[in-house]
């Protein structure tokens, strides 16, 4: 695609220079033509070929084109008709602005021979844009004295458009001050002005809204608005008014400094500093400006000095607010002091006893007396406290009182009281005086200690290192002092076993359990123990609570393998044999876990295989089948790797060997010998003696093992008609012959082996084991000796 545009730029940068040369010698020959702006493309402009007086094959073979200024290609030449059309939209405003006419230039070019001729196109407007205000908003501050007549300019909207499509005229909403005037600019443009018809008061119309709008002399119009606010000005003439003309108010005597006696407010319809006003005293006397002063700013009139009722009953003063412009107004302040009980109740104490001793009655807490400095009823008081108090106020002459106890007092439930002794007069308004006397309860040792909890349950993992913190018990005491100090002990626990102090130790005073050695879950799942708080108060008090500690499993036992058999002299080998099908149940592992829950949760599978591929070990219960069925090729013995794997933390494991032996069937006591060889052409006698003693000596091995297999799995029973049958030596556990989540071997599940007694050439036959067999409910685990099993085996 580059290489076939360079040609063409070339071709284009030669024909521009062509073009550039011969347009100083070239005029106007074509047109004016007339387009409407926004006229859609492909439209029809003219017919060059008559204008040119060409025919249209002229126009193809002298290669006729189209050149127009700047970037875009706004005409198109049509030379198989010969018609100029829009080649797209053209915009008026984007390729003339506000130039008027607005002329487009273009040239028709034809290159054989070469001429150039000049075309002119005049793109006329239409009305497509609006007029538009720079400003949404105008501000304008017009004072309210301004004289009616009185113009402002305003901002003048702007159009795009030119000629009668711009902005011809401006309009203001309806108002009863203001119109507006159309104004011409030195440049064509029309501006607005704005023009006061009717006074402004600034107290009646502090402001005014306006809408401007702009129409533009298209048809229909298009117009433009813009919002006018004018701010009135102010001018000071109006002078301040108090809402009252006299204030009349009432101070009671001994009011603090301070004190707010009235609040004065005038009132300004000015605005500005016009209408800012300022509060002073208006020619008072030296005795009223001690006793009062005024806020300038907010009008507030406060006492300077206290005001006695017995001195001066009444004041009376001027209070003036001016204005900014100097403009004032008065009022008057009228200040009565009343008369007020202004003497309160006195409250001495003669005699204290502060600390009173529990389980007392009747003993005298106090003796005070009151008193007041007013006289007639202001002088007559009374003396009274809570009533929910177990004491009692007496009264035990003129203006004394003696506070003594109720009932017995109880410390521990409440230790402390603080008696508000209240006096009041009869005064109005009647005051009264509280005082406060703290009395302190006495302890006694009246209470036990008591425990948070009667039965603690701590927990702890086992294989634990010795003095770790099991945890705390906590025992507290109503009482207070020595007689709330605790002490803990260890007592022996309530059922039989191992001594809690050789276990568990607790400090004395925390309460604080250790362990003093190792504890293993497998031989002490959990013990109890006691424990004891006793104070030290005169004579002690005590209490026992119970602790239980629950020793948590952690996995430290790897799975114990039951079967097959690892301690024996010679490993155990499971027979197979070749017709056997895909699922064959080979063997089972069985393996246990001394550990409890998820540690002792166990799971198998193989680790190493000489076929992997035949065989396949159930997860969860250990039973080792085949895979597929078994062919010539494979190896008649392979030795299977499992793993036996508990879900402890990290988890343990423990592997087992099992040997499988592959017959053809049940009776035969060895392997066949290999297929003898083709015969060669010329045998070598030597070469077959050696293999027949091979073949023979093979046999006899494998006749030995199985013998010795067999012998290691099987011991003689009672004598039977036809020969006997034993089980193997080590039976296992009635405890652990059941298929649990361990994956222990079910009883139903046992191999038994019998060996033929009289049989001159000595067989052995196993027989394939039942896979599911359940003992009915009832039979005793550790009989085994009277066990009958479904996969036993026949003599032949």
């Amino acid at each position: 695609m580059e290489n076939g545009w360079i040609p063409n730029q070339r071709q284009r940068q030669v024909l521009i220079f062509f073009v550039s040369l011969s347009l100083s010698g070239v005029g106007t020959e074509l047109g004016p033509y007339s387009v409407v702006e926004e006229t859609e493309r492909g439209s029809f402009v003219a017919n060059l070929g008559k204008d040119l007086g060409l025919e249209l094959s002229q126009l193809s073979t002298r290669g006729a084109r189209i050149i127009s200024q700047g970037n875009k290609e706004h005409l198109q030449l049509k030379v198989q008709t010969g018609d100029l059309l829009i080649n797209e939209k053209v915009d008026r405003e984007e390729l003339c602005g506000p130039t008027e006419p607005c002329l487009l230039h273009f040239q028709v070019l034809m290159a054989k021979p070469l001429e150039i001729v000049q075309g002119e196109l005049r793109v006329r407007d239409i009305n497509d844009n609006s007029p538009v205000f720079t400003e949404r908003e105008m501000v304008f501050k017009i004072p309210e004295n301004s004289p009616l007549g009185y113009s402002f300019p305003l901002n003048n909207a702007l159009d795009l458009d030119v000629g009668n499509n711009s902005v011809q005229k401006y309009a203001v909403s309806p108002n009863s001050h203001f119109r507006v005037l159309t104004r011409n600019r030195s440049d064509g443009r029309k501006y607005p002005e704005l023009v006061l018809e009717k006074e402004l008061d600034r107290e009646q119309e502090p402001e005014l809204r306006l809408t401007l709008t702009a129409l533009d002399g298209g048809s229909p119009p298009r117009t433009g608005t813009s919002q006018v606010r004018i701010e009135v000005g102010d001018i000071n003439d109006n002078a301040p008014e108090f809402q009252q003309p006299v204030y009349t108010v009432q101070v009671p005597e001994n009011s603090p400094v301070g004190s707010l006696v009235a609040t004065v407010s005038a009132r300004d319809l000015d605005s500005g500093d016009n209408g800012r006003i300022l509060y002073t005293l208006s020619k008072s006397s030296e005795e009223t400006s001690n006793l009062l002063e005024v806020n300038p700013m907010t009008g507030e009139i406060r006492l300077r000095n206290r005001v006695d009722f017995e001195t001066v009953r009444s004041h009376e003063v001027d209070i003036e607010a001016t204005d900014g412009g100097g403009l004032s107004g008065k009022c008057n302040l009228i200040l009565q002091v009343v008369d007020i009980n202004d003497n309160r109740p006195q409250v001495t104490v003669s005699a204290l006893t502060d600390l009173v001793p529990e389980n007392s009655a009747d003993v005298v807490v106090a003796v005070l007396s009151v008193s007041d400095r007013d006289s007639g009823d202001n002088g007559k008081v009374v003396a009274s406290i809570e009533e929910d108090l177990p004491f009692l106020l007496k009264a035990s002459g003129k203006n004394f009182y003696t506070l003594v106890t109720e009932r017995p007092l109880d410390r521990e439930e409440r230790e402390e009281y603080n008696i508000t002794i209240t006096v009041t007069d009869a005064g109005s308004p009647r005051l009264r005086t509280q005082h406060t006397l703290a009395v302190r309860v006495a302890d006694e040792n009246d209470n036990a200690p008591e425990f948070t909890q009667a039965c603690y349950t701590l927990r702890v993992r086992e294989n634990n290192s010795p003095a770790l913190a099991l945890g705390s018990v906590r025992a507290t005491d109503r009482d207070a002092g020595s007689n709330a100090q605790l002490s803990y002990s260890l007592l022996a626990g309530p059922q039989p076993g191992p001594d809690a102090a050789a276990l568990v130790s607790i400090d004395a005073d925390s309460g604080q359990l250790f362990a003093l050695r190792p504890l293993d879950y497998e031989a002490l799942p959990a013990f109890e123990l006691r424990v004891r708080a006793a104070d030290r108060g005169a004579p002690p008090r005590s209490s026992q609570a119970r602790v239980r500690v629950q020793v948590l499993d952690a996995n430290d036992h790897a799975p114990r393998v039951l079967y097959p058999p690892q301690n024996a002299s010679a490993p155990c080998t499971e027979l197979l044999p070749r017709a056997a099908e895909p699922g064959y149940l080979v063997s089972k592992v069985v393996a246990v876990d001394r550990d409890s829950g998820q540690n002792a949760w166990l799971s198998f599978r193989l680790l190493q295989a000489t076929e992997p591929g035949l065989w396949g070990v159930a997860p969860h219960n250990g039973e080792v089948r085949t895979a597929r069925p078994l062919s010539e090729r494979d190896a008649p013995r392979h030795r299977l790797l499992l793993l036996v794997q508990d879900h402890g933390e990290p988890p343990r494991s423990a592997s087992v060997a099992l040997h499988v032996l592959l017959v053809d069937g049940f009776s035969q006591a060895h392997l066949p010998p290999p297929a003898a060889p083709p015969e060669r052409a010329q045998p070598d006698r030597l070469a077959a003696s050696l293999l027949v003693a091979l073949a023979a000596l093979a046999a006899l091995g494998l006749a030995a093992l199985l013998l010795f297999v067999a012998g290691r799995l099987c011991r003689r029973r009672g004598a039977r008609s036809r020969g006997g049958c034993a089980l193997p030596d080590a039976p296992f556990p009635a405890g652990l012959l059941d298929a649990g989540p361990a994956g222990t071997l079910a009883r139903g599940s046992r191999y038994e082996v019998c060996v033929v007694r009289g049989s001159g050439a000595s067989e052995v036959r196993f027989l394939t084991p039942s896979i599911s067999y359940f003992l009915p409910q009832g039979a005793e685990g550790g009989d085994d000796e009277n066990l009958r099993f479904p996969n036993s085996f026949a003599f032949s």
